[in-house]
């Protein structure tokens, strides 16, 4: 069985051979979290039965790419980032050892899971990382003081809810703006749709794919217009 604490060293050599190679300072952030997961997984169950290599081979590489992807989207300086559905930190919190921009706000109902988020953070000091307890729909008002013109730059979901009811939901959230939309990235095991099936006010964006240990899996990001 895999080791169930892995050092900096196992984390460098898992990236390296999932094709994307991190430095040291992410491969210990990386190794922090994953023995935080693994510990809290013995009594949580935020994970499944799952070693720290299975987990890293399985969601943790959605991060590596996704802060790739991130990088060659316009999210303009300092974007607010909310990431809905956060759960045990993925792809959150592995994705801010590697991409750093702004504010970002992990957005999870579950007081457990919110739990384990904040005591993970707090060890790792990650710049501009939070956590937020609470419901999606009510995150950005009480991000902002109440403000109800408040909007996000980007907002991420890997599984919160169904695309289509997801982006109904999401677009009054995310900046209306000619020369910055926000816009919203989905993770996913599917090519996006085409962009007639999309609801109306939204624009396909950029689409990548990337190899996990499940198979082929999408990047989707939507602007909305």
């Amino acid at each position: 069985m895999a080791n169930v604490s892995p050092s900096y060293d196992d984390v460098l050599a898992a990236a390296e051979r999932l094709g994307r190679p991190v430095d040291a300072e992410q491969a210990e952030l990386l190794a922090v979290y994953l023995r935080q997961l693994i510990k809290w997984n013995k009594k949580m169950n935020l994970v499944g039965k799952s070693d720290w290599r299975t987990v890293f081979n399985t969601l943790v590489v959605d991060s590596l790419f996704l802060a790739d992807f991130l990088k060659g989207l316009p999210l303009g300086d300092k974007p607010l980032c909310l990431d809905f559905g956060a759960g045990a930190g993925l792809p959150g919190i592995p994705l801010r050892a590697l991409w750093q921009e702004g504010d970002y706000w992990l957005v999870e109902l579950r007081e457990k899971r919110a739990l384990f988020m904040t005591s993970v953070l707090s060890k790792l000091k990650l710049p501009g990382t939070n956590v937020f307890r609470g419901r999606a729909e009510d995150a950005l008002a009480r991000l902002e003081k109440g403000r109800t013109e408040a909007t996000a730059d980007l907002i991420l979901s890997r599984a919160f809810m169904p695309w289509p009811k997801l982006l109904d939901f999401i677009y009054p959230m995310l900046r209306k703006d000619e020369e910055r939309a926000g816009v919203a990235v989905i993770l996913s095991n599917d090519l996006p749709p085409a962009e007639s099936e999309l609801p109306e006010g939204w624009v396909l964006g950029n689409v990548a794919s990337y190899p996990a240990a499940r198979g082929e899996r999408f990047f989707w990001s939507l602007k909305v217009r």
